[in-house]
């Protein structure tokens, strides 16, 4: 039991118990010698005595606990938190000798370690960039080889899972909802045609010609489904007519060969890390009201498999239907003239929601943002029962609750550099939320957290921040 709990609590427990101890002992030494002094008018003095002696030692080992906190608990918290972070988030600023000054030469030795060890990796670090050159001259030819083809591709999982797409396919699911990877393509596409062409693919191992139907039932595409061979899932191709695809028309790729293999179905907190869908976002408001403000910006990125997925993200603009006090444009730079148009948060909400559908939402302070969306839900027609993570608590997890847990100190801490004119724009800072929890998960795995249930249980021990921050 002890052990879950964390260093710094441990050891307030331990001095909590020596106080008690102390205690204990001092008033046994009293009552013994009352009971041989034998006189039932030194009672009062030996109770004055008790009382001065249970202040001064609470006083000296309470003292002498914020000594021990500040000088070895915190430094031993934080210099673990920096070997993590160089160990398993490619972070590789120095150890912080300064607050581990108390330590003896634990700091230097743990700093030399982690020193040789990445010099070590660098061979490894080469070879693997190496083969990720080889892997990206790969990856344009394949991209050259399928732009001579004028038909646009969906690479489907067994469960109907989207695999691959290229800007084609993406035009075409566009029209019924935001192209995603690991999206089922029920969202997009009627299950009964779809499944129906499975099921003879599956049987022949034939390709197949099918009618698809989108979900609304407003657009008909003339397609094809192919098999992979010995791959599990299926090749979907659009037929150019049917799809108005403009064959010319750039085809950048988007896929994650690994969710071929992804059969996820259980529950979100006993899903590992791994096999979860985050959507990263932020909102940029008229003020820091969220029961009187409004949002005038969402920005959204998604990671799939401990990776942003490059050409999945939101960047809109929203009519707050109110004006947009100067104060607030300064800092986020949207004022009314730029808003004029924008769909309104009803319209904008839903859009947001069908991105993040079947994903774990995340977000800097999600409490805080979450609070408009979750205001408008009724306008929305949704309900806003995603699994949230706040990259608040996750800081606190790993670098302590006495650190600084900003954005702009978490960045700071693993190295991640906001551009200037990004800073305080939704999608630049959902990007820099994104990317520091694409290098806190490998963090968290290493700490033994390897599903999302062992998470939250450990962010709740720190909820207590979000409050003082909203």
């Amino acid at each position: 039991m002890l052990s879950r709990l964390s260093l710094r609590l441990r050891i307030f427990l331990f001095f909590c118990l020596l106080a008690a101890g102390a205690l204990a002992v001092s008033s046994i030494a009293l009552w013994i010698s009352y009971q041989r002094a034998a006189d039932p008018d030194l009672a009062s003095a030996f109770v004055f005595a008790e009382i001065l002696m249970g202040f001064g030692f609470v006083a000296l080992i309470a003292a002498v606990w914020l000594l021990f906190d500040d000088n070895v608990a915190k430094p031993i918290e934080r210099l673990s938190a920096q070997l993590r972070a160089r160990a398993h988030a490619g972070v590789s600023t120095d150890v912080d000798m300064q607050a581990a000054r108390y330590l003896g030469d634990l700091a230097p030795a743990a700093a030399g370690l982690a020193d040789q060890l990445s010099g070590k990796t660098m061979d490894v670090a080469e070879a693997v960039a190496v083969e990720t050159a080889h892997l990206a001259a790969e990856k344009q030819r394949l991209t050259a080889l399928l732009t001579e083809i004028p038909v646009a591709m969906v690479l489907a999982s067994p469960t109907h899972k989207i695999v691959l797409y290229d800007g084609q396919a993406a035009g075409v699911l566009a029209q019924i909802a935001h192209p995603r990877l690991n999206a089922s393509l029920f969202e997009y596409l009627q299950p009964a045609p779809l499944e129906q062409a499975f099921k003879k693919l599956t049987k022949t191992g034939l390709e197949v010609t099918c009618t698809l139907i989108s979900i609304d039932g407003a657009q008909t595409y003339s397609a094809r489904m192919k098999p992979l061979g010995d791959a599990p899932g299926y090749l979907l191709l659009f037929d150019e007519s049917s799809a108005n695809i403009a064959p010319d028309a750039a085809r950048p790729l988007v896929y994650d060969f690994d969710l071929l293999h992804s059969d996820a179905e259980d529950r979100f907190d006993t899903l590992a890390l791994s096999d979860l869908c985050f959507v990263v976002f932020d909102t940029e408001t008229t003020g820091l009201l969220p029961h009187k403000d409004e949002i005038v910006q969402i920005g959204a990125v998604r990671v799939v498999n401990g990776r942003i997925v490059e050409g999945e993200q939101l960047d809109m603009l929203v009519d707050p239907g109110m004006p947009i006090p100067a104060a607030s444009t300064k800092v986020h730079k949207v004022n009314d003239r730029m808003v004029e148009g924008a769909p309104d948060i009803g319209e904008a909400g839903r859009v947001f929601h069908q991105f993040a559908r079947n994903a774990v939402i995340v977000a800097h302070n999600a409490p805080f943002d979450m609070a408009f969306l979750r205001r408008h839900a009724k306008r929305m027609n949704v309900d806003w029962d995603h699994p949230i993570l706040d990259t608040v608590l996750l800081s606190a997890v790993l670098f302590g609750a006495s650190d600084q847990h900003t954005l702009d100190a978490l960045c700071d801490r693993l190295q991640i550099t906001i551009p200037e004119n990004l800073r305080h724009t939704a999608l630049g800072d959902a990007v820099a939320t994104a990317q520091a929890l694409v290098k806190m998960l490998p963090m968290l795995q290493a700490r033994g957290m390897t599903t999302f249930g062992e998470v939250i249980e450990a962010t709740r021990k720190h909820g207590r921040l979000l409050e003082d921050l909203n």
